[in-house]
């Protein structure tokens, strides 16, 4: 990505949250991207994915010009407006500690510092007597193409768009995002998990980990995509919390932070 690229995403936003990446919803209703991308393309996805350019190296220059902290893409505000580019791809991906559903390793990854939360909302969980499991996390530009692919050959690609992704405009190639499910719900991405304990649960206190829901029930022409209870987005817990009593889209808190 060019400098001139990243200055002009580096002026939008007025908390450092630069808008250099793209929302991606989660892949839609009992999404499995292993099983997807295998129809899609015709084989299944093995082993993790081949490590491409680091990340921070390609925003070094950025970085030091904005004086900005290394983590500021954790801040990232992502969208349908500001796609990913395929060679954006963290270079701190780490393999998730927590209950899994699906056996792909590519989709059991995060960045370190959600991983690291997401063990300690699952605790939390479990602590209330709730267990959940993670289903798909990190998603490379490839994988997300496949993905897309398959629901547009199914639904049609205005469809599909509701609720799923295309390639470089999936919040899941940040390795900041991960979609949680329970047994209560079969283990599948679906709204009735949202009236589900766990997912009363996870939507009252994911902020107190640093997590949102990123998609909120009744906020489709705002993010684009349709309610998912599932899908957590890392913002860290001083953000989250901040977003979370805001009552607002990531979105349209953006909007107001940089209005104020």
């Amino acid at each position: 990505m060019t400098r001139k690229r990243w200055t002009k995403l580096a002026a939008v936003t007025a908390l450092a949250v630069i808008t250099l990446w793209v929302t991606t919803a989660c892949g839609g209703r009992d999404a499995d991207p292993q099983a997807q991308v295998q129809g899609a393309s015709g084989t299944k996805a093995e082993g993790l994915p081949p490590k491409k350019t680091p990340l921070k190296e390609t925003m070094a220059d950025v970085i030091e010009a904005d004086k900005i902290a290394a983590d500021w893409t954790i801040k990232a505000l992502v969208n349908r407006e500001h796609p990913l580019v395929e060679s954006d791809e963290p270079e701190d991906l780490v393999k998730v500690e927590v209950p899994t559903v699906l056996e792909n390793p590519e989709v059991n990854q995060l960045r370190e510092e959600p991983a690291a939360a997401l063990n300690q909302l699952f605790a939390g969980a479990k602590k209330e007597g709730h267990k959940l499991y993670a289903r798909s996390g990190y998603r490379s530009f490839k994988t997300q193409e496949a993905l897309f692919a398959g629901y547009a050959k199914q639904a049609g690609e205005e469809a599909a768009n509701r609720y799923s992704a295309k390639a470089g405009q999936s919040e899941h190639q940040t390795g900041l995002a991960m979609d949680v499910t329970s047994e209560s719900v079969s283990l599948k991405l679906t709204e009735d998990f949202g009236e589900k304990e766990e997912g009363k649960w996870l939507a009252a206190h994911a902020h107190e980990y640093g997590f949102i829901i990123r998609y909120p029930k009744g906020k489709e022409d705002i993010t684009g995509y349709i309610y998912e209870p599932w899908h957590i987005r890392y913002l860290g817990i001083e953000l989250a919390t901040k977003v979370f009593e805001s009552g607002l889209t990531y979105e349209q808190y953006v909007d107001e932070e940089q209005l104020s």
